[in-house]
């Protein structure tokens, strides 16, 4: 039997790294890209990405995710990257009461050296920002940032280069998401938290969720 998230369209992000230029604090920097006011994410601050679509090649799913990245990012910035530049990062399936859901493979590579050339019709403005920085102007009311680049942003905070950051990925391996929305409670769970079947808490039960009720998000796993 299949699941029925299996079935589910496939997407594909990047997340585009460059070492912080500044000697006294050393660093990287993200590439965010603010979509329209309108339309999947209106409004919000995103990775390059989007749906894998036919022309995408590959002999299963993930090579066509990969393939997917490459072309996104590509369409979206004018920056060009082959497939060995991208480690797997995380793989994030939506709540069921999303509107339109997508299961999306995030990637990390380190960005060109070539400057950004937006797609006017899909990106509004981009900017490059160190993940402690994009977090901070999120809890500022800055930058609408959504769960899964809030999450990811999170997990890169102190990653020391981008050197550092992709050893750290490829020995991790990829991370699955499968999200469900506690709207009463204000937060995000995911599998490995106590609260994740509805079991009843306890003080100190196993968490893997994302707290949103006050404007600075707080990430809780153990």
């Amino acid at each position: 039997m299949v699941d029925a998230d299996d079935a589910l369209p496939a997407a594909a992000t990047v997340v585009l790294l460059r070492d912080a230029d500044d000697p006294v604090l050393p660093g990287t920097e993200a590439l965010l890209l603010r979509r329209p006011d309108r339309g999947s994410f209106a409004g919000a601050w995103v990775f390059p990405g989007g749906r894998v679509d036919e022309s995408d090649a590959g002999d299963d799913e993930d090579a066509r995710a990969l393939s997917a990245a490459i072309r996104e990012t590509r369409e979206e910035t004018g920056l060009e990257l082959a497939a060995g530049d991208l480690a797997a990062l995380s793989h994030w399936t939506p709540p069921e009461e999303t509107s339109r859901r997508y299961r999306t493979w995030f990637f990390l590579a380190r960005a060109p050296q070539a400057e950004v050339a937006a797609n006017p019709g899909e990106i509004e403005e981009h900017r490059w920002l160190r993940p402690e920085d994009a977090l901070d102007a999120h809890a500022e009311g800055d930058l609408l940032l959504f769960p899964p680049t809030w999450v990811t942003l999170h997990a890169l905070v102190g990653a020391a280069s981008v050197d550092d950051a992709l050893e750290g990925v490829r020995a991790a391996g990829v991370d699955r998401y499968v999200t469900r929305h506690d709207a009463a409670g204000a937060r995000f769970l995911w599998h490995g938290d106590e609260a994740y079947d509805g079991a009843d808490e306890t003080l100190d039960g196993p968490r893997h969720r994302l707290l949103t009720a006050e404007p600075r998000w707080r990430y809780e796993r153990r």
